[in-house]
């Protein structure tokens, strides 16, 4: 019996015919864009394989699907705003949930078997071909967001027990962190001149340095700014802290195939243990030395 004779497994069908149609279209407005010759050819050769897998499906349903065009322009929004790798590869583990109804069709359609594997595998290693000059510089961006996570949260920490306004606190750390970010940018302009690339350009990973210490300084102070009480600056300096590490793993773990629980465990563990320490040492200087702002 045809297993699209179930109207179950017939929606389930035009669902991969409809992802199909979508990436297509996708990959070809990307392609049209690309300045770098080698990404136009990736793209292109994905697009025409997207294009083949849309026929396939459409031999089976004899439905015409057009590309849903709120969903392509956001795919296309996404590469723009956080490069090829994070927004390509979130597209392609739409088709993780696919696995088992291709796996149901390869015996009654055997060239299912080949789009599956190109779903799976091949696709992802185009993709990891891609010249991204966003994740070129995730680097950079690691090394200004995690300073800051570690320097602030312990500093902000520290002082907080010291001081009892939280405005003092705010401003303290404002001007800490304005003059890290100048102090990282600097060091990583020397540091990308030293170790010259082809594909780094020095003041460029400077920027990305300093901007991304700039942006998580004023995420974790802004607390400061707002309460007037204490206890609930921390509490939402060390929350926002947790959502910017969240937030920066679940994108590098996308971007790069890395594990994201590991990560998440690893940059809190460090940026929470030099907060703790930070804030007792606060504690053992307004006790023992009387300092009070």
């Amino acid at each position: 019996m045809d297993i699209l004779s179930n109207e179950k497994n017939l929606k389930k069908a035009l669902t991969q015919q409809q992802n199909e149609i979508n990436d297509y279209t996708i990959y070809k407005a990307l392609a049209k864009c690309q300045k770098d010759k080698e990404n136009k050819e990736i793209f292109g050769k994905i697009a025409n394989e997207e294009k083949g897998h849309y026929d396939f499906w459409y031999g089976i349903t004899k439905q015409h699907l057009n590309a849903q065009k709120l969903l392509v322009w956001w795919y296309i929004l996404l590469v723009r705003l956080f490069g090829t790798s994070f927004a390509l590869k979130s597209l392609e583990k739409r088709e993780a949930g696919a696995e088992e109804f291709y796996k149901e069709l390869f015996v009654i359609y055997p060239e299912s078997r080949k789009i599956y594997h190109q779903e799976v595998q091949h696709e992802f290693e185009l993709i990891d071909m891609l010249n991204d000059k966003k994740l070129v510089y995730a680097g950079a961006i690691v090394l200004g967001m995690n300073d800051a996570l570690v320097e602030l949260t312990g500093t902000l920490s520290g002082i907080a027990f010291a001081f009892d306004k939280s405005l003092v606190v705010g401003l303290t750390g404002l001007i800490m962190g304005i003059a890290a970010s100048l102090s990282m940018a600097g060091s990583a302009y020397l540091e990308a001149k030293e170790n010259p690339s082809e594909t780094i350009k020095p003041l460029t990973y400077s920027l990305y340095t300093g901007v991304s210490y700039i942006i998580t300084t004023a995420i974790l102070v802004a607390p400061f700014f707002i309460f007037e009480t204490m206890a609930y600056s921390l509490i939402v300096m060390f929350l926002c802290a947790f959502l910017a590490i969240l937030s920066y793993t679940f994108y590098i773990s996308v971007a790069k195939d890395l594990s994201f629980s590991k990560r998440v465990i690893q940059m809190s563990a460090i940026t929470f243990g030099v907060a703790i320490i930070s804030f007792l040492i606060g504690y053992l200087v307004k006790t023992y030395l009387g300092i009070e702002i």
